[in-house]
């Protein structure tokens, strides 16, 4: 005996409109209309062809409807780091949102696409993605740069302003105030030895951050210490610990001691404390204050406590999806996120 579909499926491929058109003895076209909302078919045919659909698993070809769409439900989103504890929080966050809108994301990692992005994003605008969202950290430019030639509508997320003309919803959140809080906090902690670490990335947001920080702590007269170099990664906060905390001979090389460190990201920040406390011998806050910036969920844990510089991953969330949501020939919008000090235990 013959299973019901069988044929079908020893095709080892997609079940396809016309496949189900076939068994449930109707036309191509009243498939089409019996999976378009509002589209007329009688009730008779459609029961028929929900029942083929169900018996031979046919799923709606969601790509092919979208080249004969206005906009599609597709959402490119590109970032660079999603190891990062903050941007993985928000990458979850921003799925969960556009699931419960019933919108697809389609993500790319421009940390693996090797030298030459060029392609792999110009194969993102392949898809017609109805906007592109641009995480936050360093991504290439060359895809501003396609979107703004095919006309694709975008969102970026601590970024500079893009070139006049760009259809792009900036979302920033107040980097420098959130630097100058940092520097304000540290500064209450007593500390006259500080130094921020910033990585080698540079990117905007984290430079924004440290330059107010740095200015606030000018204006107060105390010391800065820039550490710009590695990546924007646990370990760079590792590496500036160990350089920055040297002292009494626990470390080769100069004996250069701070009593302060200020990381523009949690990730950072999170390098710098536990290779203080669990590598030096360091007490935090009894040696040394540890400050982050992102709010990121596990720096909350009980193991951390960082105090650190919150940018709301609600509004930030809330926001982008505004910014999805808006018509394609809408005005281009700017959101500023608000930041705050979260206390903790890690500055004295």
């Amino acid at each position: 005996m013959t299973c019901p579909g069988s044929k079908i499926a020893a095709l080892r491929r997609f079940v396809s409109a016309a496949d189900v058109a076939e068994r449930a003895g109707v036309s191509r076209s009243t498939v089409s209309r019996a999976f378009t909302p509002g589209a007329q078919v009688s009730k008779s045919a459609r029961n028929r062809i929900l029942a083929a659909a169900e018996e031979l698993g046919y799923r709606v070809n969601r790509l092919a409807r979208t080249l004969h769409q206005e906009r599609s439900d597709l959402v490119g989103i590109v970032g660079g780091n999603f190891a990062n504890p903050y941007i993985s929080a928000q990458l979850d966050a921003l799925s969960s949102a556009l699931h419960a809108r019933h919108l697809q994301c389609l993500l790319m990692n421009t940390a693996h696409a090797g030298g030459d992005v060029s392609e792999d994003l110009a194969r993102l605008l392949d898809y017609r993605v109805r906007t592109v969202v641009l995480l936050s950290g360093a991504t290439p430019d060359e895809l501003i740069r396609l979107c703004a030639q095919n006309g694709a509508r975008m969102v970026l997320i601590n970024r500079p302003q893009p070139p006049e003309g760009t259809l792009a919803d900036l979302i920033l959140c107040d980097s420098a105030r959130g630097g100058r809080l940092a520097a304000e906090r540290l500064a209450m902690a007593g500390c006259k030895r500080v130094a921020v670490v910033v990585s080698g990335s540079r990117t905007s947001a984290k430079t924004a951050r440290a330059d107010a920080f740095c200015a606030e702590m000018d204006r107060r007269g105390i010391p800065v210490t820039r550490w710009a170099d590695g990546a924007n990664s646990y370990a760079t906060g590792q590496e500036a610990a160990r350089a920055l905390l040297a002292r009494r001979g626990a470390c080769p090389g100069p004996h250069i001691e701070h009593d302060g460190i200020f990381g523009v990201t949690d990730e950072i920040a999170l390098g710098v404390l536990n290779t203080a406390r669990f590598e030096l011998g360091l007490s935090v806050p009894g040696d040394l204050s540890v400050i982050g910036f992102d709010d990121a969920p596990i720096s909350g844990w009980a193991s951390h406590g960082l105090t650190t510089i919150r940018q709301s991953l609600e509004e930030l969330t809330r926001a982008t999806v505004e910014a999805i949501e808006r018509p394609a020939g809408a005005p281009t919008t700017r959101f500023e996120v608000p930041v705050q000090l979260v206390e903790r235990s890690t500055v004295a």
